[in-house]
């Protein structure tokens, strides 16, 4: 077999700072730790191991299950291999010599993937040292240039992410340019760690997740003043900009997922039931209630827009192993819309969507990225209608002055997407709102208007959420305030904490005095010291804690604590009150 050094001389060198150059040392740190574990489990079967968002992975079949401990050993397996400055070393080989190298080796999966690679597809290989690895590329230049690295956990992953097929072992680790850049990120994950929404949702009683319910969360009371502030927010804010709100069925018959499309693209993670001996499908989208909504009478041009909204429980399969908190679920209630428009109007009502988001968005302090989502290999449609579509939602946030990127193949199957990516307080990023512009299902659904022709022509449609899923949105809002969370959100917005059973009846006339102003609060009255009562309260994220003495009662006053500010000193009930309430009302952050 004959290696060939790469030319690095003709190649545009990228930097950390680039995507590309990110992809390539990270890349690369994965070949490294494969490398790594076949020295020290010369057993081992290879997988896949790409770079990913913030490291890298391998998956890797090997009998003996990875530690912590193995994790430490592999690891200081890299520094050596690091250290060796091994240059990465490119060859291309034939499929029957690949086949052969690859059988040799007994490394099943890799033999399986270039089994399914096209006919006419380059099969190449990278060397560093005495590993030889099936690979595509990129690469950094040698393994020394990797100056960094930590391995993170070891999780299970079924081959090719089939549930059918054998649970591999997948160690994560992370790689950077320097150690200062790897500490910085250490640093965010232990951050992140503390603020994990499972943590603090346990911590104030928000919600619950049981075996009985995999993947269905249990909102307990705490969670469901959150959860109906969130909502009644939501709502308010539609009716302000023109929706109609609607509620469609959880369950429709299967029929009409056929209809939509749903079926063809989606059956995989679908749940179906049957009822009167005729089939039906428990709703993964709100999409197709929103046309039969539309459907049941004949619209005029003059009607136009018809702006739909539903808060809409849907259901979708995830894998057992997918399932984490609220992030990924397999019950949750999108905030959907569906907006019924004509030609002519398009364009605007895209820009209008836009700054309902912005609007949003900025509520909670969120920074977002734009990403425009092009038509994927399964679609319906023409390309006329798709390319339409593209160039309607360009046209919209180019008018506005909006940055974004173009993603490539990741539309919707019946249409392309603005994709809203919010950045959160750690600098995480979330896919939450999108805008999906569709021309097909008006046709699946033979949906129709008048125009001012008096001739029948059909409506554009504009799919749209802000939140994404109000589960996922409360999991980052936790996440993002690490469980402080603006007043008017706080399920708990003021404890008074006792310090005798003496000064109660003055608690409890201070609670009803502060729940006239629709103020959330609650007595401590507990035979408990004060400063349990104050760590207990700081740990729940109660905005305010206000301790009620001797002195406070004879005076009428306060010493209140905030939970964003610390100490306030001592405050009357009535500015007190007038303070919380002007908080609440401007949704302070």
């Amino acid at each position: 077999m004959g290696k060939e050094k790469v030319d690095f001389s003709a190649v545009e060198f990228l930097t950390f700072e680039d995507v590309g150059g990110r992809l390539a040392l990270r890349h690369t740190a994965s070949h490294i730790m494969a490398q790594a574990i076949k020295r020290l489990w010369p057993e081992a079967k290879l997988a896949i191991g790409p770079a990913i968002k913030d490291g890298f992975y391998y998956d890797v079949d090997l009998d003996h299950k990875i530690t912590d401990d193995d994790l430490k050993k592999i690891q200081k397996e890299m520094k050596k291999i690091i250290n060796a400055n091994y240059p990465l070393e490119k060859s291309i080989l034939s499929r029957d010599k690949a086949l052969e190298l690859m059988r040799q080796k007994d490394e099943d999966y890799k033999v399986e993937l270039i089994n399914d690679l096209p006919s006419d597809e380059e099969i190449s290989f990278y060397t560093q040292g005495e590993f030889i690895d099936l690979c595509a590329g990129p690469h950094v230049e040698s393994t020394g240039k990797i100056k960094a690295i930590k391995l993170m956990s070891v999780a299970g992953a079924y081959w090719r992410g089939n549930e059918k097929n054998k649970m591999l072992q997948r160690v994560y680790g992370t790689a950077f340019p320097s150690q200062e850049e790897l500490q910085e990120y250490i640093d965010r994950i232990e951050e992140a760690k503390k603020r994990d929404h499972r943590k603090i949702g346990k911590e104030m009683d928000l919600f619950a997740l049981m075996e009985e319910g995999p993947g269905f969360p249990f909102f307990l009371p705490n969670g469901m003043i959150l959860r109906t502030e969130l909502e009644n927010y939501w709502r308010q804010e539609h009716r302000k900009r023109g929706y109609d709100e609607i509620k469609t069925p959880l369950i429709l018959s299967e029929e009409l997922w056929h209809t939509s499309g749903h079926y063809d693209h989606y059956k995989e993670n679908m749940y179906f039931t049957s009822i009167d001996d005729a089939e039906y499908a428990i709703k993964p989208m709100n999409c197709p209630g929103a046309m039969l909504t539309y459907k049941r009478k004949l619209y005029s041009y003059r009607d136009f827009p018809i702006r739909l909204a539903e808060l809409g429980q849907v259901h979708r399969h995830e894998l057992h192993g997918a399932l984490h908190g609220l992030m990924r679920v397999r019950t949750f209630t999108q905030d959907d819309a569906h907006i019924f428009m004509t030609p002519d109007i398009v364009k605007d009502e895209i820009k209008r969507v836009v700054s309902f988001i912005d609007d949003v968005y900025n509520l909670f302090g969120f920074k977002y990225h734009i990403e425009l989502s092009t038509r994927p290999e399964d679609s319906m449609g023409t390309d006329e209608e798709w390319n339409h579509a593209i160039d309607s939602l360009e046209a919209a946030i180019k008018e506005m002055g909006k940055d974004y990127v173009i993603n490539e193949g990741d539309g919707a199957f019946y249409g392309p997407k603005l994709d809203f990516h919010l950045e959160d307080s750690l600098g995480r990023t979330w896919q939450c709102g999108t805008i999906q512009l569709d021309f097909q299902m008006p046709q699946k659904f033979d949906l129709t208007y008048v125009g001012s022709d008096g001739e029948k022509h059909r409506p554009i449609i504009i799919h749209r959420v802000i939140f994404g899923s109000i589960e996922r949105f409360i999991g980052i809002l936790i996440e993002h305030f690490a469980g402080k969370f603006p007043l008017w959100l706080a399920p708990e917005q003021v404890r008074l904490l006792t310090v005798t059973e003496k000064f109660v009846p003055y608690a409890e006339k201070v609670s009803e005095e502060l729940a006239k102003h629709g103020i959330r609060a609650k007595v401590d009255a507990r035979n408990e010291k004060i400063g349990y009562k104050l760590r207990q309260g700081r740990n729940e994220r109660v905005s305010y804690l206000a301790v009620i003495g001797e002195r406070e009662a004879e005076a009428d006053t306060l010493s209140v604590r905030s939970s964003k500010e610390g100490d306030l000193g001592s405050l009357s009930i009535d500015k007190f009150i007038d303070a919380l309430c002007d908080e609440i009302a401007t949704k302070k952050l």
